[in-house]
């Protein structure tokens, strides 16, 4: 296994280099590492690449230790937006960096790709920059800016870089290079798929315009100042872009800056099998540089270290994530021979212990275009593979992945052979072979499957881009009756998501009865978090579903949105009071779900019935004496059997394989005392009742 690295100080030049790439992480020279694989192709191609990995912004001192290289600067924030990395859903700064040395947070700056390329033109001036990476790609338009909760300027303006790359970038940054090393000015490239440019009006543009021409003759599309005032004209310009973000039939999309006009051109092909075995093959040290190991190694690489990437790109469709917009809907797959190579490389490591821990990607069970008509036609532009139902013209076959799983099994050294990446059970579910699932089931769960249901509320779910509930209630019980004919206890981890766009409390209230239905206690929940390049964060600024245009309600409120978390996790105690506080969000229905959630009837004239009805049976055994305490204290033991049981399911994170459900006394304990605290809450919180009959006039 190759273990040098590219250079990181100017000792090991034999030159001046052709490109610095001034990186957010820290440098792992690994094929999950966007940075790794650019740089290794570029070398591949016979350019020099030095690596400038988390420079100091504060000073240009860093950014000139090489000295000016001889094409340009590559800059990217590293493997997730900057933002994402320093700030949680709720605009809290994290305390750590799993891309830093020893998880150590703050070495990078906030907006990352601007604050690096401001700085090379502090010290370069007019030097080509070209900038890539996930910030970049999915910050390519105009977009909404969660953190200032605004609409900014495409990045590209921002950074004052010359050539933004979107999506993944390997045929793009060749031909760059390519053209570079004429000695075509940078300025002047404006042909390359893959990539935008800023221009003059009036430029020449290469590629057909998505909307063609206006009256006067110009390239049909939005200026920035219309896009940062007009909602309604924002959530149209995304629909256009979604629909255009195909290698077959997008066209060029056109953004007006004043007497500038932002060019974004086509994407680049995927690439086929053969190219992508080919980059895979190329020699990376598969580990972070020896520079961090006194500082304790990065972090991040744990999760991937012994993990294979087997395919990209997905046609799953979910509107909360930025993948479409990145790697694109039309999947691609390396060949079962250069897995197998990588597989090998993997068992020959020192630390290797017999575990694969990942044969993914993306979503761990596609490896073809959904249909044949992708490779002809490309994605349907206003169609889903899998929503609202699966495709007609759907090819789910899993035989050409449980030949790869097989394969790697079958390696010396190889002991077991685990999927950890995200499985997509709707697709699982409309192969009409169960080989897979039995596969599965049987050889490739680690104790737990993570997957993601995301809700139960098919309105939510609809705004998702998710399958009906069913579809998922479907699998867990085929998942249980497989795992229970294995002879295995195993669990379900779903991924839950509060406040996404479409989400009403009562909504919220629907999901926590559904987990305790199901005799789920979720230790983790994802609040929704509008980042840029998804269809569900322009729901969330906008207040529409881009694709229809119609209204959709979305909780802004921080404290709403507090609320609908809580409901999820509403076995603990310090969320009981939350949960009473978001009945005053809620319609008579989503109340009648929350009282059920706590043990009580639906309807709290049911429950004085029967209150009356147990102070009559009260009356009737007064005087029984020991018969009556000896009840009580069976009555009461009981109760502790059931609580114990109850902690137990609990304590899993997820649901067994026999389907434990939640216990009786779990439900009932506690219930005079929460009736007392729902009391005195409705009579001290006039805040807390104001701010739900405001929310329920909104949503009315």
């Amino acid at each position: 296994m190759n273990d040098k690295f590219l250079p990181t100080t100017p000792e090991e030049l034999t030159g001046q280099p052709d490109f610095v790439y001034v990186n957010g992480d820290a440098y792992v020279d690994h094929p999950s590492f966007g940075a790794a694989i650019i740089s290794r192709v570029l070398e591949d191609a016979g350019y020099s690449v030095a690596m400038l990995c988390q420079p100091d912004w504060r000073t240009t001192k860093d950014f000139m230790k090489f000295g000016k290289p001889r094409l340009g600067f590559l800059v990217s924030s590293g493997n997730i937006d900057s933002m994402v990395a320093h700030y949680t859903a709720a605009k809290k700064r994290r305390s750590e960096d799993y891309y830093s040395p020893g998880c150590k947070a703050g070495l990078r700056p906030d907006r990352a790709v601007i604050v690096y390329s401001n700085k090379i033109r502090e010290a370069y001036g007019d030097i080509p920059i070209l900038i890539g990476g996930l910030e970049a790609s999915l910050r390519r338009f105009a977009h909404y800016d969660y953190w200032t909760d605004k609409v900014r300027r495409s990045i590209l303006i921002d950074s004052r870089a010359d050539i933004l790359m979107y999506g993944m970038g390997e045929r793009s940054i060749v031909r760059l290079a390519e053209m570079l090393d004429r000695g075509i000015p940078v300025k002047k490239i404006h042909g390359v798929r893959g990539t935008a440019f800023l221009a003059k009006r009036g430029d020449k543009i290469e590629f057909p315009i998505a909307g063609g021409v206006d009256e006067y003759g110009e390239p049909a599309g939005w200026s920035y100042d219309e896009l940062k005032e007009d909602k309604h004209a924002y959530a149209k310009a995304f629909r256009v872009q979604y629909a255009n973000n195909d290698a077959i039939s997008g066209k060029a999309i056109v953004e007006y800056y004043d007497d500038k006009m932002l060019v974004v051109n086509p994407p680049q092909p995927p690439l086929e099998r053969e190219e992508l075995d080919r980059v895979y093959a190329l020699p990376f040290t598969r580990t972070y540089h020896p520079m961090y190991e006194e500082m304790g190694g990065v972090p991040a690489i744990s999760e991937v270290k012994f993990s294979i990437t087997h395919n990209r790109g997905c046609f799953g469709g979910c509107n909360f994530c930025a993948l479409a917009f990145h790697q694109g809907r039309a999947v691609r797959s390396r060949s079962i021979e250069s897995c197998l190579e990588e597989a090998k490389k993997i068992t020959e490591m020192p630390d290797f212990k017999g575990y694969i821990h990942d044969v993914g990607g993306p979503t761990a069970n596609f490896r073809t275009p959904a249909c044949d008509k992708q490779l002809k036609s490309g994605v349907c532009p206003s169609k889903r593979c899998l929503w609202p139902k699966p495709c007609p013209n759907l090819k789910a076959d899993h035989r050409e992945y449980i030949e790869l799983l097989s394969a790697i099994e079958a390696l010396p050294r190889v002991k077991k052979v685990f999927i950890r990446s995200g499985i997509r059970f709707d697709y699982m579910m409309a192969d009409k072979s169960d080989a897979f699932f039995k596969k599965l089931v049987r050889d490739h769960v680690s104790g737990q499957l993570k997957v993601a249901p995301e809700h139960c509320a098919s309105n939510v779910l609809s705004h998702m881009g998710k399958p009906n509930v069913e579809v998922y209630d479907k699998f867990r019980e085929k998942f249980h009756k497989l795992s229970a004919q294995c002879g295995k206890e195993q669990y379900l981890v779903p991924y839950l998501m509060s406040s996404h766009p479409g989400s009403t409390m009562d909504d919220a209230a629907r999901l926590a009865l559904y987990t305790k239905k199901i005799g789920l206690a979720p230790e983790q929940v994802q609040d929704f978090y509008p980042t840029p390049g998804t269809a569900s964060t322009v729901m969330y600024y906008t207040g529409l579903d881009p694709f229809t245009l119609k209204p959709i309600y979305t909780a802004t409120d921080y404290r709403e949105k507090q609320l609908q978390r809580a409901l999820l996790q509403w076995r603990r105690p310090e969320n009981r009071r939350k949960i009473y506080e978001a009945m005053n969000y809620c319609t008579e229905e989503g109340i009648g779900d929350l009282r059920e959630l706590l043990g009580f009837a639906r309807n709290p004239g049911e429950e004085k019935n029967a209150k009356v009805a147990a102070s009559d049976d009260r009356s009737e055994t007064k005087g029984r004496g020991k018969s009556d305490r000896g009840a009580k204290n069976a009555r009461g033991n009981s109760r502790g059997r059931d609580d114990a049981k109850h902690k137990d399911s609990r304590g899993k994170g997820g649901y067994a394989s026999k389907g434990t459900a939640s216990s009786k006394g779990g439900k009932s304990s506690g219930g005079a005392k929460s009736a007392q605290s729902s009391k005195k809450f409705d009579s001290t919180s006039k805040k807390g009742a104001k701010s739900g009959d405001n929310y329920k006039k909104k949503h009315r």
